[in-house]
């Protein structure tokens, strides 16, 4: 698909249809083209964890989501949850920071990471929905997740039943500053 399609299609789904999964080989290709994100001096700290058996898939929306967001990814067939290697992206090699934003780098680059994966699953025409609301200390506990990493976000993935309206944007004029 075109990137600007891409782009444009890309939105925040909330209904997904329960009979289709999303094969192996498709999440593989979904995860490969996150890895292809810059990171700071290419320290690819981004993790994923991959749900998607129904048991764990059912302990986990009821476990770990709020109620709104286990509704709003009720027949999703995959949720990955997002990480990233504390103490690694931002910090030299001595594990001193390199600025005053220290971890912050790891949320952007698992940020830039995220996007990739998700652009990826719109272009082999499936939607996502990303969750920032969910309990940390649950997650990794299910899971096994190590304390070296941030738990960042619940990511659904499937295929869409519904096919949302953009919401308003602001314009180049209300976020840019020419010099």
């Amino acid at each position: 698909m075109e990137f600007q399609k891409v782009v444009e299609l890309r939105r925040s789904v909330r209904k997904y249809d329960p009979d289709k999964k999303v094969d192996e080989a498709t999440l593989k290709e979904i995860i490969e083209a996150a890895i292809l994100a810059p990171s700071w001096k290419n320290s690819q700290t981004a993790r994923y964890y991959v749900i998607q058996t129904e048991a764990t898939l059912a302990n986990f929306k009821q476990a770990c989501l709020p109620s709104f967001n286990a509704s709003n990814c009720a027949d999703a067939p995959v949720l990955i949850v997002t990480t990233f290697v504390k103490n690694s992206s931002g910090f030299n090699p001595d594990g001193e920071p390199t600025n005053e934003l220290g971890n912050d780098w790891g949320f952007y680059d698992l940020g830039l990471h995220n996007e990739n994966l998700i652009l990826k699953a719109v272009d082999l025409g499936l939607a996502t929905l990303v969750m920032g609301i969910r309990d940390a200390d649950k997650i990794r506990k299910m899971l096994s997740i190590s304390q070296d990493e941030t738990i960042v976000s619940v990511i659904a993935l499937g295929y869409g039943t519904q096919e949302p309206k953009m919401p308003k944007r602001k314009t180049v004029a209300d976020i840019v500053k020419f010099f």
